[in-house]
């Protein structure tokens, strides 16, 4: 099993909100579900101002993806059609797991999502295992980073995914230790791309 997430940001544009979250919860994502090697998914609101609003991942095997029961639910309906034809966004990526450090977490967690792409793929991977990692997980509320590789989509190459208790945690000395090292910034000089976002929980995907 080659463990993935599906990751898809989303802006309802001409979708009445209320019409689009019963979309979501009541059709799209209970499809999903009902996928073999799909596990679990959930979305999150962002808290940063910023566009796309909405966050959905999904855990699952990658060979989900390409066998028969998910391009079935792939086929769109009459519904489906109409709310995505209307959807000012909707960006869907497929990330293959690289490193995953912390404790595995179900909790309304709120996600940082860090998405480069890089010109040293390996140094920007051993600043993340020797200094990143330890730094963010010596701070009391940061629970886990997922590190991923992109095999489908647009966007950077590679995605870190940080479960946190609370956005408190960025105004704490320690983050900003953890965030300003010499070290960072040579590794940060070559990175030619970089999304920063921060989500906060709204459900698990499925469950209304």
């Amino acid at each position: 099993m080659t463990e993935g997430l599906l990751f898809v940001f989303a802006e309802p544009g001409r979708v009445p909100e209320a019409e689009f979250h019963d979309w979501y919860d009541t059709e799209h994502a209970p499809a999903r579900l009902t996928v073999p090697g799909i596990r679990t998914g959930y979305r999150y609101r962002a808290l940063d101002g910023l566009r796309p609003t909405w966050l959905a991942w999904y855990e699952l095997d990658l060979a989900a993806l390409d066998g028969p029961e998910y391009q079935r639910i792939r086929r769109r309906g009459p519904r489906e059609q109409s709310v995505v034809e209307r959807l000012a966004t909707l960006d869907r990526r497929v990330y293959e797991l690289t490193d995953d450090a912390g404790e595995r977490t179900n909790g309304p967690f709120v996600i940082v999502s860090v998405a480069l792409s890089t010109t040293d793929e390996a140094g920007l991977d051993a600043w993340y295992r020797e200094e990143h990692v330890p730094l963010l997980h010596a701070i009391p509320g940061w629970r886990r980073t997922r590190r991923y590789r992109r095999k489908a989509g647009t966007g950077p190459d590679l995605l870190a995914l940080h479960e946190i208790d609370s956005t408190d945690l960025f105004e704490l000395p320690a983050y900003r230790a953890a965030t300003s090292t010499a070290r960072r910034g040579s590794v940060m000089e070559k990175v030619t791309a970089r999304e920063r976002r921060v989500f906060g929980y709204h459900n698990t995907a499925g469950r209304t």
